[in-house]
C-alpha cells in the first residue's frame, strides 16, 4: 500500500471489496459478509464519508481484531497491514461458507453488509461449488488489446482523479489478479469484448409491425459494457417516437417510452445474464405496440418474481460494483422498483415480467397513450389540434410555403427525425405537397 493508492481507495469509496470503519464496532459483521462473499479490505481508522479519522494502531489493536476474526464460526481468515493511523484488514474469501459472528450470518452486497436470512444461507451453501464467471481469469485477454481511453472515461464517470499506475487502479477496481484481468475487466476495459466472450454484446432491432418478420434497423453493440448500455439507449431514441406537448411559448419532450426505465431494465441485463451459457448475448426487440428486453438466465434461488424489488441476489457481483461505482447502479436489490415508478411517472407504458430459465422486460403501450391519441387526431384531421406538434408545422407552412426540412428545424427547433414525422402525417391526412425537384422544391398545402 502507498499514498497514491490509499489516495485512490478514498475517492473510490466504498464497494464490493472495501469497508471503510472508525472503530472496532460491529467489525466481526464486515469479516463475515466478506468470507461469505468475494473478500476485501476492511480500512479501519476511515469514516464512512472516506474521511482519515486515524487510529492508535497497536500490538493491542491487532491482538483483538485476530481475536474476533478467530471467534467468528468458522474462523475467518485474515492479514493485517498498517499505513500510518490506519489499520488495513484484509480479509480472505472463505472455503467453508457459510460463515457467521455472534449477531448471525452476513453476505456483501455492493458497498453494504446485509444480513442473510434462512433461504439466503441455504442458497450459499448450494452455490459453493459453482464458478462465479465474473471472477474468472480471461486466459486468452493480451493487454494489447487494453481500451486505456475505455478505462479513462470509466474512471471520470466515477469522480476519480488519479496518477496512480494501471494496473494499481484495476487491481483496487478488483479486476486484476497476478497481472491477468479477470472477465469483469475484459468487459469494461477491452476494446473488443467479444473476441473473448462470444456472448458479451447487446444486439438491437427495430421491426415493422407486431412479430419478428421485417426488420427495419439492427445493430450489434459489441464495444465495452458502458459503451453497450449508451448505444443501445440511442438506439431506441433513434427508433422509437418523440412528441412535443406545446403549451404557449413552453414545449415538452414526451417520449414513447419512460428512458429511464429502459437504462435500468437495460443494466439489469447486463449485469444478471449468464454470460457462461452459449447464446446468452442481451436482445432489445422494438415493435410497433412493445419493446422486450432479453436475457439468458433466470432467477437465482432463493429469489422468485414475487420477491423481486424486495432482496438482491445478484449473479455477477463484481460487474455490478463497477456498475454502482459509476452511479449508474444505486442501492443493490431496487431496481425492479425505480423501472415501475418510472413506468408509472410516464403514464403511458405497461411494465411486464417473464422469466423461466431466461429474464424478459416488456414494456408495452397502454391503449389511450399518447400515440394512440395522435393517430386518432390524425385520422380524425390534423386541424382538429391533437397533435399541436403536427398543428405547429401545418401553420408554418401555410405561412412561408416552399419551405423545406432544414428550414423547419432551425425555425421551430424541433429535431430533423421529428419534422419527419409530422411531415408524413401531414401527406397521410394529405394536407400538404411537395412542389419542385428533390433538391430546389419545398413544401405547400393543399
Amino acid at each position: 500500500m502507498d499514498k497514491k493508492e490509499l489516495d485512490l481507495i478514498l475517492q473510490e469509496g466504498e464497494g464490493l471489496k472495501i469497508e471503510f470503519k472508525e472503530s472496532l464496532s460491529n467489525i466481526d459483521k464486515e469479516l463475515v459478509a466478506f468470507a461469505n462473499s468475494e473478500g476485501g479490505r476492511i480500512f479501519l481508522g476511515v469514516s464512512d464519508d472516506n474521511k482519515i479519522k486515524g487510529i492508535s494502531v497497536d500490538n493491542k489493536l491487532k491482538s483483538q481484531v485476530q481475536d474476533i476474526a478467530i471467534n467468528c464460526d468458522p474462523s475467518v481468515e485474515i492479514s493485517l497491514e498498517d499505513f500510518g493511523d490506519i489499520l488495513i484488514i484484509t480479509v480472505k474469501e472463505g472455503k467453508d461458507k457459510p460463515y457467521r459472528c455472534a449477531s448471525g450470518f452476513y453476505l456483501r452486497q455492493g458497498p453494504n453488509s446485509q444480513k442473510m436470512k434462512t433461504n439466503d444461507i441455504k442458497e450459499i451453501i448450494l452455490s459453493q461449488s459453482k464458478a462465479r464467471f465474473d471472477e474468472l481469469i480471461s486466459p486468452g485477454f493480451g493487454f494489447d488489446d487494453f481500451d486505456h481511453e475505455g478505462l479513462s472515461n470509466y474512471l471520470k464517470k466515477a469522480g476519480i482523479s488519479t496518477t496512480a499506475d494501471r494496473d494499481d487502479v484495476l487491481l483496487s477496481l478488483g479486476v486484476l489478479d497476478k497481472e491477468r484481468l479477470n472477465n469483469t475487466g475484459v468487459l469494461f476495459f477491452s476494446k473488443s469484448p467479444k473476441k473473448y466472450l462470444i456472448n458479451a454484446y447487446i444486439t438491437c432491432a427495430r421491426y415493422r409491425g407486431l412479430e419478428k418478420v421485417k426488420v427495419i434497423d439492427r445493430k450489434d453493440m459489441e464495444n465495452n459494457l458502458i459503451r453497450q448500455v449508451e448505444d443501445s439507449i440511442k438506439f431506441i431514441e433513434r427508433n422509437t417516437l418523440l412528441e412535443y406537448e406545446i403549451k404557449g411559448l413552453e414545449r415538452k419532450e414526451i417520449p414513447e417510452y419512460p428512458i429511464e426505465a429502459l437504462r435500468e431494465a437495460i443494466l439489469n441485463a447486463v449485469m444478471h445474464r449468464d454470460y457462461l451459457q452459449s447464446g446468452a448475448n442481451v436482445q432489445i426487440d422494438i415493435f410497433d405496440d412493445r419493446i422486450t428486453i432479453t436475457n439468458i438466465g433466470g432467477l437465482i434461488r432463493p429469489l422468485t418474481k414475487e420477491r423481486l424489488g424486495d432482496i438482491s441476489i445478484r449473479r455477477n457481483p463484481l460487474i455490478a460494483d463497477l456498475f454502482h461505482r459509476v452511479h449508474w447502479v444505486e442501492k443493490m436489490g431496487t431496481g425492479i422498483k425505480r423501472i415501475k415508478d418510472e413506468c408509472q411517472k410516464h403514464g403511458r407504458v405497461k411494465f411486464e415480467i417473464e422469466t423461466n430459465g431466461y429474464f424478459i422486460s416488456s414494456f408495452k403501450k397502454k391503449t389511450g397513450g399518447v400515440n394512440e391519441g395522435v393517430n386518432e387526431g390524425v385520422n380524425e384531421g390534423v386541424n382538429e389540434g391533437v397533435n399541436e406538434g403536427v398543428k405547429l408545422l401545418r401553420e408554418y407552412i401555410q405561412k412561408n410555403p416552399g419551405k423545406r426540412v432544414p428550414n423547419f428545424e432551425k425555425a421551430l427547433k424541433v429535431p430533423a427525425k421529428t419534422i419527419e414525422r409530422w411531415l408524413g402525417l401531414l401527406r397521410k391526412d394529405k394536407k400538404i405537397e411537395f412542389k419542385g425537384s428533390p433538391k430546389k422544391g419545398g413544401y405547400y398545402l393543399k
